[in-house]
């Protein structure tokens, strides 16, 4: 939107600052228009509404917190931008959760201000659409035509309850889908029963699937129900089972079959009725070629196949997918969301993203958590992001910072120093070495030299799961 058509609204019972912001706004192409109370706003709103709105905090009639929860509650829409001669910390933060765009201390840069007011007009085009506050997390965002295919793949088996094979990469939403099946079929009541199998040692999971009886094993003090069972009349979603043993697989290919088990170390025979939603991003049809993987199992799990495409082919969900994780994260941390600008936009929907969805959840988090300010800028994103922010130089030697780190603890009269370290050298190692593969714990287990039990192990211990 070009500042000529620009409509600013400016709500002050000082009237010098009215004076002053309404001559800049029009000097600077835009269209002001001033109010001396918010009750004279709040009239004008019910014929028109601004592009933007500039508030004082502390009014006679109305506090400039007070309206903006008005506001809300009315489902207004455009940036709000607080000014005030009260410029403490209690004022910042409670503008910030009000929703404020930006938090402007009297007295401010005329010349600055302006400058707000264009941004918060860019930030407010690029938003999310007037209508829609964000009140809860739908479980799939996506316009794009890939996104569309899989969405027609769910409304189409909604009232089906076949076995259904999700392929992607790691990290592009897999479980989401599967739950959105579950929730669409006449299985919703039921529980839906999630199972990472490669998050399992393989010599563990046979129990974790069928579960076992008292006795069967060292360690098996009393029964243990598994993950078949507690899923009956539902459904059982088995996440990345391209990396399930042989020895798993053909018990798993005569549940489905017979839609019976034993558990582990029992003589009856137990009956589930389970709709069973396998997942992996590997390619199972060349897994069976290379004799990796059962062909009649492949061909029971593949009778309905979706893809979830990976974020890069679908850039045009990015701009969505970010507001809706930065809005999630500022719901977990209790503050009020932070914007983008259109340049961090820009800089983050032409990342590669790869590890695609869930590496931009945790993208949305650092930012919310390191971004200064309530608008997100490009400074503010770091290299590994894309962007030239924080971390953005190549570390040329890191025992450096290694030694400035353990001087400082020293110093400080810290012990224990290994017991710090150590972890988060190994959680920092693991994040990375898996964000490099795409998610693939075998080959990050390789890069790291050690097991594929090892690292999942690891990653058990570190919180990494």
């Amino acid at each position: 939107m070009s500042t000529d058509s620009l409509r600013v609204w400016v709500v002050d019972d000082d009237e010098s600052v009215r004076w002053v912001l309404t001559r800049a706004l029009e000097q600077a192409g835009m269209t002001p228009r001033a109010f001396e109370r918010a009750d004279a706003l709040l009239a004008a709103l019910a014929e028109d509404s601004p592009d933007v709105l500039v508030t004082d905090i502390r009014m006679p009639d109305m506090s400039g917190l007070a309206l903006m929860e008005r506001l809300q509650r009315e489902r207004h829409r455009f940036p709000v931008i607080v000014v005030t001669a009260y410029s403490d910390l209690d004022s910042a933060v409670s503008a910030y959760r009000g929703g404020a765009f930006e938090y402007l201390p009297k007295p401010f840069d005329i010349d600055e201000a302006v400058e707000l007011v264009q941004r918060a007009a860019a930030a407010g085009n690029a938003g999310v659409d007037a209508g829609e506050p964000v009140t809860g997390y739908p479980s799939i965002i996506g316009r794009a035509p890939a996104m569309q295919d899989v969405f027609r793949a769910i409304g189409r088996l909604a009232n089906a309850t076949m076995t259904v094979l999700i392929t992607g990469e790691s990290g592009t939403g897999k479980e989401l889908v599967a739950r959105a099946l579950h929730d669409n079929s006449p299985r919703a009541a039921a529980p839906f029963i999630a199972l990472n199998t490669s998050a399992i040692p393989s010599e563990l999971l046979e129990s974790e699937l069928f579960g076992h009886e008292k006795g069967a094993f060292t360690g098996a003090e009393s029964r243990r129900i598994g993950r078949f069972e507690q899923a009956d009349g539902g459904t059982l979603f088995l996440d990345e089972i391209g990396d399930m043993s042989p020895a798993l697989q053909t018990r798993l290919l005569r549940v489905l079959a017979e839609r019976e088990f034993y558990r582990v170390g029992g003589q009856t025979a137990i009956k589930v009725d389970v709709r069973v939603i396998a997942a992996t991003h590997r390619d199972l049809a060349r897994a069976v070629a290379d004799g990796v993987f059962r062909e009649d199992l492949f061909h029971r799990l593949n009778v309905m196949r979706i893809q979830v495409p990976p974020l890069r082919e679908r850039r045009e969900d990015i701009p969505a997918l970010l507001r809706h994780y930065l809005a999630r994260a500022a719901d977990e941390l209790s503050c009020a969301p932070k914007r983008l600008s259109l340049e961090a936009e820009r800089t983050l929907s032409a990342f590669d993203w790869p590890g695609n969805v869930r590496e931009l959840v945790n993208a949305c988090r650092r930012l919310t958590v390191l971004a200064p300010g309530s608008e997100i800028r490009a400074e503010d994103i770091p290299a590994e992001f894309g962007g030239q922010g924080q971390h953005g130089a190549p570390a040329a030697d890191w025992t450096e910072g290694l030694a400035t780190w353990a001087a400082d603890a020293l110093g400080a009269g810290h012990a224990g120093l290994l017991n710090d370290a150590l972890p988060a050298l190994e959680r920092t190692l693991i994040r990375v070495t898996l964000q490099h593969v795409r998610g693939r714990r075998q080959d990050a287990a390789r890069l790291l030299g050690w097991g594929r039990n090892t690292l999942t192990r690891k990653m058990r211990e570190l919180g990494l799961d």
